[in-house]
């Protein structure tokens, strides 16, 4: 009769900065499908998601000596995932904030960890929002809720579709900037919790 050996996160990360591979090879094994899964769900490419777990195991790797953790490995390996699919996200659309296109969908069969990625994104949306200037935050709102053309957008508050045109670039500026630094502030603190 064997028993499993169960090794809490404060031996992995002192067997880690020991520089003992195995060490590794036990958090590798115990976190890649889950993370690879809800990585998955988000970005449905089989290729990049296992590229973005190993270059996630390849960092902590390469950090072990320096490696600081404060929470469990898994909320530290979960929002490691997170921020590089929201990198993602940002890289494959530069000019557009549209990363929330179908984003619901994706979410469909999501594990709680995905569903949670996804709350918190959508509430960092909304508060980016709020936060814009009023008639900026008018016209984006009326643009992405109401689903208003340009010219009807114009229109209806007297303005030139260039103007409405300026505000939804500007808005969708905002919320790509301010997703890029929350998302590293969001780490840190987690980090730090």
């Amino acid at each position: 009769m064997s028993t499993k050996m169960i090794i809490t996160d404060a031996e992995i990360l002192e067997r880690l900065k020991k520089g003992d591979k195995k060490a590794l090879t036990i958090l590798y094994d115990s976190y890649w499908k889950p993370l690879f899964s809800s990585s998955y769900l988000l970005l449905k490419d089989r290729e990049l998601c296992e590229e973005i777990i190993q270059d996630i195991f390849i960092e902590i790797w390469n950090r072990r000596s320096d490696l600081q953790i404060k929470v469990s490995f898994k909320s530290y390996l979960y929002a490691s995932v997170r921020y590089k699919v929201f990198a993602e996200f940002r890289k494959n659309k530069p000019e557009r904030v549209e990363l929330y296109d179908d984003i619901n969908a994706r979410f469909q069969y999501a594990t709680p960890e995905t569903r949670m990625i996804h709350e918190e994104l959508e509430q960092h949306v909304r508060l980016v929002v709020e936060n814009l200037p009023e008639k900026c935050q008018l016209v984006f709102k009326l643009s992405r809720n109401e689903q208003l053309s340009h010219k009807q957008i114009a229109e209806q508050l007297g303005i030139s579709t260039k103007t409405v045109e300026n505000h939804i670039t500007n808005a969708l500026k905002i919320l790509r900037d301010s997703l890029g630094n929350a998302l590293a502030i969001e780490i840190i603190l987690h980090f730090l919790r």
